[in-house]
């Protein structure tokens, strides 16, 4: 791959420009997360909202109807569902791996075969994480397995 840094005229918007044949996989990641650099998260604790960048989010979790977001040492509440958290952070490194979870796939530290198909993450807060089996191959594909 090339990259190419030209000077603008100072005061106009600086402008990206990708040539390729065909955006594989890595091209539309990269893509997708300049395109949401800005992409912030709003969590609430104790009463306060906090700006969270969804890079520090290590996984999500639906319990008792509330969404929570887990980050390296706090855990804060989401106003939004699940399945909008999926949508929206979809061509992030962001997989639902059960029906009430969705982890950040580069917050894993290593993955392990449980039970029954399932596989449990290690992540690299120390938290374990249990991946459902109809998500076990998606999760492969992410991670080039």
């Amino acid at each position: 791959m090339k990259i190419t840094i030209e000077n603008v005229p100072e005061g106009s918007e600086p402008e990206i420009i990708i040539r390729c044949d065909e955006p594989d996989e890595s091209l539309l990641q990269l893509i997708y997360s300049i395109k949401s650099s800005t992409k912030k998260l709003i969590g609430s604790m104790d009463l306060e909202l906090h700006v969270i960048n969804p890079k520090e989010v290590f996984y999500f979790e639906s319990v008792d109807n509330k969404v929570f977001i887990y980050c390296k040492e706090k855990v804060f509440e989401s106003r939004l569902r699940l399945y909008e958290i999926e949508m929206e952070y979809k061509n992030w490194n962001f997989l639902r791996t059960s029906k009430s979870t969705i982890i950040n796939i580069s917050k894993i530290e290593s993955v392990s075969p449980v039970f029954y198909g399932k596989f449990e993450a290690l992540l690299q807060n120390g938290e374990k994480v249990f991946i459902s089996r109809q998500y076990v191959p998606i999760l492969k594909k992410k991670l080039g397995l």
